[in-house]
This record gives C-alpha cells, structure tokens and sequence, in this order.
C-alpha cells in the first residue's frame, strides 16, 4: 500500500511539472532572453518529469506484482477453509446448498473474490488518490475550472451506486442459474452409460439446452445493466471535458488564466476521468464479487454452526446401567428431512426407542424406505434431531454435545455403494489413516477379502481403478468392510454391506467378525465394538443381540430372531419368504 501510494502521489506531480515548464520555464526564457539558461531550465525540469514518470511506473509495477501474490494467498486460504467447510457440512445442509451450487462457489465464486481482492488492492487505492489529490491540485491552480470538474462527480457517484444496486442481485440470479446448468452437466456425465443405452440424447439435450438459455438469459440481464455504467459515466465525463475547455478559453482570453493550465487541466482531467473509470470498474466487479462472497460465507457459517454444539441440550454423561445398558440409546425419535415437518405430512421416523449395550450387536432390517438408513444418519449426525422431538445418546452424552469429528472417530462404516479412489489397495483400506500393515491384513482377513487380494500380482500393492472398476461387486463390497474394521473402531456399522456376497461368503465374515470381539477376551482386536448391521437377509441378523423391524419409520418388531419369529409377522414372512423358515447358520 505505502508504495502504491508513493507511485500515485509522483504520478499526479507529472501535469503540475508541465505546468510550471509552459507558464514560468518557457515564458522566463523568452522574456529574459537567455536562450541557454531557458533551455536548461526546461530539460531539467523535463528530466524531473522523465524520472517521475520512471519512479511511478516501477513503483505500479512492484506494487501490482505484490497485489497479485497477496491475491493469490487469499483465494488459496478461502478455498481451502471453503473446501474444509464444505466437508464439515450437515447433510441436511448440504442438500439445502445442492452438490452443483457447492461445486461453483468452490470454482467460480473464489474466482470473482480472487480477482475483486486484486483489483482493489491495484486500483482500488490508486483511483481514490488520483481522483481526491487531482481534486486538490487543480483547485489549488484554478479554483473557477476545478470547481466545473467537481460538478460532473455527483453524478458519476449516483450512476455508480444505482447500477451497482441493481446488478448484485442480477449476478446472484446469475449465479444460481450456473448451478442449475452445472447440476445437469454432472447429472448426464455420471449417467452418460443409462443416457446411451436407453437413447435419451436428445432428451438431455433438451434439458442442457433449457438450462443454458436460462443462463444466458440472466446473465445478459446482468451484463446489460452493468454495461450502461461506461457510456453514461464517458457521456458526463465528456461533457466536463468540453465546459473546462469552454471556460477555459474563455479565462484565457480574458487574462485571468495561463495557457499551461489548461493543458495541465486536461492531463488531471484525464487522470480523474480514469480514476473515475477505473472506480467503476471496480463497483462492476464488487457486484459479481459481492454475490460470490455472500454464497462463500453461507458455507463458512453453516459449517461453524454446525460444530457449536446447541446450549440447550444437556452436557453431563447420564449413568449407563451395568455392563453398559444404555450405550447406545433412542429416546422418542421423531424425525422428517428439511421442510417437511412443516407440512404436518408423516415423518420419516416416529417413535423410535430402543437401547443397545456396549459390545452388542443392533440388526436392522425392513422394506426399502422404512427408514434404516435415516436411523443411520441421526446417529452419526449426518442430520441432527430437532428440539423437542427425541434425544439419540453415546454413553449417556447426547450427540449434539459432540462435535462431528469427536464422534466420528468412534466409528468404522461400509456401505453398499461406497468410494474406493484409485490407488492401491492397502492404501484404499487405510484412507489416509495411520493404520500398520499388520492391522491392514488382520481387516482383510476378517472381511474375507485376505484370500483374493493374494492372489493377486502385486497382493495389498495392486493397483486400483477410480471407484474400483477392476474389481467385481463382491471384491469391493469386502475391501469396504476391511476399511471399516481396520481402524478397530468403537461402533461397528454395515450398511447393506453384505449384499453382493454369497450366504457362504456373508456367514463366515459374520463368524469372524464375532470372533474378533470375543476371541481373547480383553484383548480381542475388536473387544467391546458395538456393532450395527442393516440388511435385507435375515440370515445378516439372525445373532444380532437386538434387532427392529421397521415399516414406514416406525419400530413394528423388536428383540432377537426368536423371539421376532413369534411375534412379528412381518418378520416371521420376510424368514419365511427368504429360506423357507431353515435360517443357514
């Protein structure tokens, strides 16, 4: 900033400086009659101009290069919170924000902030200083003709505010619309296979096509008003120009001005006329910049609340039972997602209460929709449960009084259609945790996967696919569960985990995995893991120590396979339906 200032305030000497050359230097010559001394007063006075010239334009150039770095920093520094604050968002929230419109505040948002922050910092401080101390320096050389300047500015200012106010909520729609085209580019490049082989190109066309012309329509909206700022702000500047002149001439012929002045007049008038210019610019730049900063700090601060634990909620653990009765706990859950409560429509859980010790082992099992997977997410606070409708406890803590990642390191979760990056396979299992090889093969080998991942060239080194495309469904759904357990997590959950796999497959990692738990004891590698397992085979959760049977989001059976068999109906028909009543062991 201090050499930005320096570089302007030498700029605006340099019209000053001609001023003195054509109204003292040049008439003192003539009238003195000294040619030589004259002339050397003019080239000094002209070499001051030259060095002026040089120190303002390596001081512009040095500032420019330091604005663009501190820009660069910046944008680097927002996307990175902005990238960490979208991975810490609520589900619910994110579903609020849609994945497109998180896509383009990551993109195209940082960049308008990235470029506003350069542009203030180049002429956001050089066109105030030129405009202000233009001012200054022509009122102190003809008050008369800087006061004719200083009329044209209120108008400039009114135009600049009006625009502005009308085009940051334009470029807002504008924005929005680029999600909206952005959510369709994704939506038919992830389905490009389902597109091609049901032969709805055309149809996709039509959708890419509305959703561009809606595009393109707002911001042309956008742009028409920003456009009318230049021609409106040169047509007062140009009428400024032309009554100084006016004036000017008249003052001159008149004897009540010098001619160098004017000259100099119209150097500062042009100056300002830039400053002015440049000022616009910068306002044309704060709309789109101003949009992309309120989209930016909607994130941020929807992540922040969503890691301040709510005051009203206790904070004190509640006394668990004996052998940790009450571990894990639903206490009249009634949930809905988003809006929807509102609507006084059926929630999508209600009255769900259950308890599950430590070490235990839940089963869920129901219809597709039933609400197994909202189960799921309350407990690992995807979405949070609102006041007054139910509390879902750890250890007697409830979960609003944890933090996300105070939580989540508790647990060890696959699910049916999970991310498996590309890379290879021991550092799929790991994910970025510090995990020995020891514990990498010991998951392995309890998730049944030990025995494929040997057999192949390179073993644990091989080389994976994004999203596993060279392995086969059954591969994957084992190398996720290996990831889930290799952490030795405290809570155990296996989202559907298991349905790629055979009955043979599927009973011997359910006897594995039991016998981790309980195999040595104390020192069993997953000795007091509670484990969660959501299937569609009751054979997944016949040795489950609790399991519910849910239909519609509510609890229709509860307890162990024997005792469900004889009193839930629905249960005893799914068994039924699934093995003929002979459960496989």
């Amino acid at each position: 900033m201090t050499i930005k200032i320096l570089g302007t305030l030498v700029e605006l000497a340099i019209p000053y400086i001609l001023s003195v050359i054509l109204d003292e230097a040049i008439p003192a010559a003539v009238e003195i009659g000294d040619t030589q001394g004259g002339l050397r007063q003019i080239f000094i006075w002209g070499a001051l101009m030259v060095v002026c010239a040089v120190i303002a334009l390596v001081f512009n150039i040095v500032a420019n290069r330091m604005a663009a770095r501190v820009a660069r920093d910046t944008a680097i520094a927002i996307r990175h919170d902005l990238f960490d604050s979208t991975l810490r968002l609520s589900c619910s929230r994110a579903d609020a924000f849609t994945v497109p419109s998180l896509e383009s505040r990551l993109t195209s948002d940082t960049y308008n902030v990235h470029h506003l922050i350069g542009m203030i910092q180049r002429m956001g401080i050089r066109a105030p200083i030129l405009l202000m101390g233009g001012l200054i320096i022509t009122f102190t050389l003809d008050p008369v003709l800087a006061g004719i300047m200083a009329c044209v500015l209120p108008f400039i200012a009114l135009t600049v505010f009006l625009v502005s106010r009308k085009g940051v909520p334009l470029h807002k729609k504008a924005q929005e619309s680029g999600d909206a085209m952005v959510r369709v580019v994704r939506e038919d490049a992830q389905g490009i296979r389902v597109i091609k082989a049901l032969s709805r190109k055309q149809y996709e066309q039509g959708r890419y096509e509305q959703v561009n012309r809606q595009l393109q329509h707002d911001g042309l909206r956008a742009s028409v008003v920003m456009g009318i700022s230049n021609p409106v702000i040169n047509l007062f500047l140009n009428v400024g120009l032309v009554a100084v002149l006016l004036v000017g001439a008249i003052r001159v012929t008149n004897g009540e001005c010098l001619p160098g002045k004017i000259i100099s007049f119209i150097q500062y008038f042009t100056l300002l006329s830039n400053a002015m210019l440049a000022i616009t610019r910068i306002f044309m730049m704060f709309t789109k910049g101003a949009a992309s900063m309120g989209r930016i700090t909607e994130v941020l601060d929807a992540a922040a609340a969503y890691d301040e634990a709510p005051k009203t909620v206790r904070t004190m653990p509640a006394p668990m039972g004996v052998n940790g009765e009450g571990y894990l706990r639903f206490e009249n859950i009634r949930f809905t997602y988003g809006e929807r409560e509102k609507d006084n429509r059926r929630p999508h859980l209600s009255g769900i209460t259950f308890d599950l010790p430590k070490g235990g082992t839940l089963g869920l099992i129901g219809a597709t929709g039933s609400g197994k997977t909202t189960l799921l997410s309350l407990l690992m606070r995807f979405y949070d449960v609102r006041e007054g409708n139910g509390t879902v406890s750890l250890g007697g803590r409830d979960l609003r009084t944890m933090t996300p990642e105070e939580l989540r390191q508790k647990f060890g979760i696959a699910m049916q259609n999970d991310f498996i990056f590309a890379g290879s396979i021991e550092d799929n299992i790991r994910f970025g945790r510090e995990i020995s090889h020891e514990d990498v093969v010991f998951a392995a080998k309890v998730a049944q996967a030990y025995d494929f991942i040997s057999a192949l060239p390179d073993g644990f080194d091989h080389q994976l696919t994004s999203k596993g495309t060279n392995l086969s469904g059954g591969q994957k759904q084992r190398l996720l569960i290996a990831r889930a357990l290799a952490g030795k997590p405290e809570i155990l959950i296996l989202d559907d985990a298991s349905s790629a796999l055979d009955y043979r497959t599927d009973a011997a990692l359910r006897q594995d995995i039991r016998a981790a738990q309980v195999g040595d004891g104390d020192h069993s590698p997953l000795h007091h893991t509670t484990t969660i397992i959501v299937a569609q085979r009751v054979s997944s959760v016949k040795h489950a120590d609790l399991i519910l049977v849910l239909d519609g989001g509510e609890v229709i059976g509860s307890g162990n396979h024997d005792a469900l068999m004889e009193t839930c109906e629905v249960y005893r028909e799914i068994a039924e339906s699934q093995m003929g009543g002979a459960i496989l062991d």
